[in-house]
């Protein structure tokens, strides 16, 4: 086969030499961050993580290394404060989906200037682990919050309440303070210490379970001010 050019989108491996040399134009990536920042498997979470203020959709024509090849096309989006990592995948869903179709319209016309990525400013977007879930309260309540959405809708971001997991699904920063992971409030939403403010956490789920509100977790696990999340 002599395909004009291949078009590829999350996708987790390298493209070996064949492949990327089999289409007249090469092969091009729809890839969710404004590359050099982010080369790598989990670009979407590690912007939340971070706490951009901005992300974007990079066309890439593909080379032998990872997420280095020079750029064709680049759009970009701010990060809402309230975006998590579904409601920014469907954004830049949609951003791909123009680019790609642009980028292939100037290639077809002849009018395409692949230009190489920046020598700055690269980061890698690592794949994410357990260990990235679990929530560590001794850090700054704003940087629990941004993993809380970084990883929502999936696989949630979690801490350890008498040595069970409970998923922590929603939650916004308050200006408390305690012992990190101390519970200082526990009626409609359970205010946890961190190492810098509070998180206010409104919907959890423990191991099993179904999602709750925080008073209807705090009904069911009688949880009183004081306890402590590991």
């Amino acid at each position: 086969m002599r395909p004009d050019a291949l078009v590829v989108a999350a996708y987790g491996l390298l493209l070996p030499r064949e492949l990327l040399d089999a289409g007249r134009h090469g092969a091009l990536n729809i890839h969710a961050s404004l590359l050099p920042r982010w080369r790598g498997a989990a670009p979407i979470q590690r912007a939340l993580l971070a706490g951009d203020a901005e992300t974007g959709v990079s066309i890439m024509q593909m080379d032998a290394g990872l997420d280095t090849g020079p750029l064709l096309m680049q759009k970009r989006i701010p990060i809402a404060p309230d975006d998590d990592a579904g409601s920014l995948h469907d954004k830049l869903a949609v951003q791909g989906a123009e680019a790609i179709v642009a980028a292939l319209d100037e290639i077809e016309a002849g009018r395409a200037r692949p230009m190489p990525q920046a020598e700055s400013g690269v980061s890698y977007a690592a794949k994410i682990g357990k260990r990235d879930t679990h929530l560590d309260w001794s850090r700054p309540a704003s940087d629990l919050e941004r993993a809380v959405r970084a990883f929502r809708p999936a696989p949630g971001a979690f801490a350890l309440l008498d040595g069970e997991p409970v998923k922590i699904w929603r939650a916004s920063v308050v200006d408390a303070r305690g012992a990190p992971g101390t519970v200082l409030e526990s009626q409609e939403s359970l205010v946890i210490a961190c190492g810098e403010q509070a998180l206010a956490v409104s919907e959890l789920q423990r191991a099993g379970g179904r999602r709750l509100s925080a008073a209807e977790f705090v009904r069911g696990y009688r949880l009183a001010p004081g306890s402590r999340f590991e």
